[in-house]
């Protein structure tokens, strides 16, 4: 039995499918990307909160310990120093912020000690952060 095969015709690549394909890879990586939490700070016990959210825009990680160990992005730094490592750290920034992780038991004074240095160091976009209340 001879089977009659047509020549006629080209073969042709379907770019719609390819098309669809390559822009669910980039939606798919574009979401990844914007999911990732940026955190600099150290691990530390959070208060919580039932409205607790980051602001992502800060740029400044400051940490306080309920030994009042002070971390500015993973580096250890003494009170008195704070307002100098800030200002070095935000340099000629337009609106510098800080994203300020305390535990929870640490005292009400010594946070408000640093909140006087980051003050400051003229920054006043300041974001207390909280883990969210379950």
């Amino acid at each position: 039995m001879k089977v009659n095969v047509q020549t006629d015709k080209k073969i042709r690549i379907e770019m719609l499918p390819l098309i669809d394909i390559v822009f669910l890879l980039l939606v798919v990586f574009i979401y990844a990307m914007l999911s990732m939490a940026v955190h600099r700070g150290l691990p530390i016990l959070l208060p919580t909160s039932s409205s607790a959210n980051i602001d992502k825009s800060l740029v400044i990680s400051v940490s306080i310990q309920s030994d009042g160990t002070l971390y500015v992005d993973k580096e250890q730094i003494t009170l008195n120093d704070l307002a100098a490592v800030l200002k070095r750290k935000t340099g000629a920034g337009k609106d510098p912020g800080v994203l300020l992780f305390a535990e929870r038991n640490l005292s009400y004074q010594s946070l408000f000690r640093v909140l006087d240095k980051i003050r400051m160091a003229d920054i006043h976009r300041i974001s207390l952060q909280a883990d969210v209340e379950q």
